[in-house]
């Protein structure tokens, strides 16, 4: 069995999301506070705690005025069930799928509960809700005056007291074609189901040099522990049985050997002449813990020079980082292993695997993940499967790339239409489904262009595509200018901007992209005059349409599309929803236009490159024949570090001042209630 998708409903930033997971390798990426790490913390609580208890803030922001609906409801005297109704729920459902061919089902039988010979799908509700009997005490005491910010306040102080004790689980098995037929199950059955790891963030490597930090050792203990279970692996086993006859014989001699001087001290004792003292048999009983002599006092070393084996700490820290997930995973499978009944799935959940580790190393990481499951099972004794399903949330553009458009589910915090200002919560894009309809080339083509620039598109607040070199590597200057001229101005510099290079032919494969990730973007690309349709490069004077295939589509509705009817457009044209696109435009009215960035640059800066013409179209043709000269590299670099006295050009200052100008996400705070609920909802609520 796998589990293929999971619905969360009211935890934090999870307000209403699904999430589709892959048979292997699913990867979460987005931007910070974005709900990734609420995931992880409601699985683990869920699936790993048999006493899960949450707190008010812990539902999201946008459920609050759910409270306050109900007690409404109670004051005026409505049904407890549909009381109980309005009061939110944590929720959490998971949506199995199994091969019905198979004689068992295992741990998975008891949840499938339909009567559908063609079903192949079981569902799994785990529910924090109000328990039974308890709708009085979770209100008692409330006003019944029509709710003002005094009221909401005390109700909301009350909530945070009551929900832990009044609220619990409930776990069922439910129909997939019929939610109302349901079978009540124990916390149990469902650990025999699923089994959890997990690997945080934080996990304790810091780089010390006056302590030394044995964060391996303590995974070796957990190994030993997982050895000592009757289900482990023989080979396992005799180790574990060796260390502890190894550590027995010790403790004997240890017994002997003090216990005879212990003795010795007795007539020495009985010279102090206490009362009772002489008459009692004195011996000593050494208890020494294999467990913790491996945590306390076993040292994962590294081989040295001359024999001098190096301390843990002294190994770069993403050696340890690496070695530590290893040696996690292989502790993972083990344990898995040495169930009394073998779970039907076991989630793994990798949290942020690039830290410390060089760009090279996060994408072999990524892309030898399913490989290390592999290994593991061909490397023991009987080859036993393991059903593992790794859930990793990343930061790193390397890992995202490598990984490829179908393992990638992009979290995006979001405003709640409709709601308070302030309240946010996520949605989940899954790319797979966001691409369908493409082009297989335009997918091929996107995942490759992602993968070879390491581009951070699922990390970024905005986005600029910009035609080529000169402008990728002008455009942080021309920022920098802008925001110095127009300081009261928003500025892209405090944002989290990314700048890619994707050319005029092929910029217009991102726009569907762009617009699945809701991020606001700027294209930056030529006009690209030619005589006639299919035609020789010209001056913009001199043509009559545009060879530029990103404006081609961006303007798919122009009928004729024609040069003239480009330079025409205006600002409000040049905007798509997020996006706009920005291209070459005259500097005054009636003025001459520039083909290319490097003929607006010098059009621009007529003075600074000496241009003579007095015509419009003499200077189109002089700046045209100046650029033609130029070597792009050059003259970027000698404009962006020795020469920066220069005027951007017009056009991409519009567009900039349009990018900088527009919303941007605003990061959560760190998670806290306030007692007014309507302030708690305008700070945000929820962090992730």
């Amino acid at each position: 069995m796998r589990i293929h998708r999971v619905k969360i409903r009211n935890f934090r930033l999870l307000a209403d999301v699904e999430l589709v997971l892959e048979e292997q390798t699913t990867l979460i990426v987005g931007r910070n506070n974005s709900g990734k790490t609420s995931l992880s913390e409601l699985m683990r609580r869920l699936l790993t705690d048999s006493a899960a208890t949450f707190q008010l803030e812990d539902f999201s922001s946008a459920c609050y005025d759910d409270f306050c609906t109900a007690l409404d409801a109670r004051n005026q005297g409505l049904e407890d069930d549909a009381i109980r109704a309005l009061i939110p729920a944590i929720e959490f459902r998971l949506r199995c799928r199994y091969d019905p061919a198979q004689p068992e089902l295992g741990p998975l039988s008891p949840f499938v509960i339909d009567l559908d010979p063609a079903c192949t799908e079981a569902v799994v509700v785990i529910r924090y809700e109000l328990k039974d009997g308890k709708l009085a005490s979770l209100f008692d005491g409330q006003s019944t005056e029509p709710l003002n910010n005094e009221i909401r306040a005390a109700f909301f102080r009350a909530l945070r007291e009551r929900i832990p004790n009044e609220f619990g689980v409930k776990i069922w098995a439910e129909d997939p074609n019929d939610g109302d037929n349901r079978r009540q199950m124990q916390p149990s059955a469902l650990r025999n189901l699923v089994k959890t790891g997990f690997i945080n963030a934080q996990r304790g490597l810091d780089d010390v040099t006056s302590r030394e930090s044995d964060v391996l050792a303590k995974i070796v203990e957990g190994l030993f522990a997982i050895a000592t279970s009757p289900m482990a692996d023989a080979g396992d086993q005799l180790v574990a049985e060796t260390l502890k006859t190894a550590v027995q014989d010790i403790q004997t001699q240890i017994d002997t050997s003090f216990g005879g001087q212990l003795k010795s001290l007795i007539p020495t004792l009985q010279s102090f002449g206490y009362p009772g003292l002489g008459g009692q048999e004195l011996h000593t009983e050494t208890v020494l813990d294999v467990r913790r002599l491996l945590s306390n006092f076993t040292k994962v070393r590294y081989s040295g020079y001359g024999g001098v084996a190096l301390p843990e700490s002294y190994n770069g820290l993403g050696a340890r980082n690496l070695i530590f997930i290893l040696l996690q995973l292989v502790g993972f499978y083990k344990a898995f292993k040495a169930e009394l009944t073998a779970p039907g799935v076991h989630l793994v959940f990798i949290e942020e695997p690039e830290a410390h580790l060089h760009p090279q190393m996060q994408e072999v990481f990524i892309r030898q993940l399913a490989k290390i499951a592999q290994q593991l099972v061909a490397g023991g004794e009987d080859n036993t499967p393991w059903p593992v399903q790794f859930v990793v949330s990343t930061h790193s553009s390397h890992v995202a790339n490598e990984a490829g458009f179908e393992s990638i589910r992009y979290f995006l915090g979001a405003s709640v239409p409709g709601a308070a200002a302030g309240v946010r919560q996520t949605k989940i894009k899954d790319l797979r489904e966001g691409l369908k309809g493409k082009p297989d080339f335009d997918k091929k083509f996107l995942h490759q262009y992602m993968t070879l620039t390491r581009c951070d598109l699922f990390f970024a607040d905005k986005a600029v595509l910009v035609e080529g070199l000169s402008e990728r590597l002008l455009l942080p200057i021309i920022f920098a200018k802008l925001e110095a001229a127009e300081p009261a101005g928003p500025k892209l510099s405090s944002q989290y901007t990314t700048v890619m290079e994707v050319g005029g032919a092929y910029a217009h494969l991102f726009f569907d992209l762009l617009d699945f990730l809701e991020l606001r973007s700027l294209i930056i690309t030529d006009i690209d005059a030619v005589e006639k349709p299919g035609g020789k490069a010209c001056a913009v004077h001199q043509g009559t349409a545009s060879s530029n295939a990103c404006l081609k589509a961006w303007f798919s509705n122009d009928d004729p599309f024609t040069l003239a009817g480009l330079v025409a457009k205006t600002d409000r044209d040049k905007v798509k929803g997020r996006n706009r696109i920005a291209y070459q435009c005259a500097e005054l009215a009636d003025g001459p236009c520039g083909r290319t960035f490097e003929d607006a640059f010098i059009l621009a800066n007529a003075a600074l490159f000496g241009l003579t013409g007095t015509t419009r179209e003499a200077l189109e043709l002089e700046a045209r024949s100046n650029a033609s000269e130029l070597k792009k590299s050059e003259f970027a670099l000698k404009h962006a570090i020795a020469e920066t006295g220069w005027t951007s050009p017009m056009y991409i200052l519009d567009g900039v001042r349009w990018l900088a100008g527009g919303e941007v996400p605003v990061p959560d705070p760190a998670l806290a209630l306030v007692v007014d609920a309507s302030v708690a909802q305008a700070e945000g609520g929820h962090s992730a």
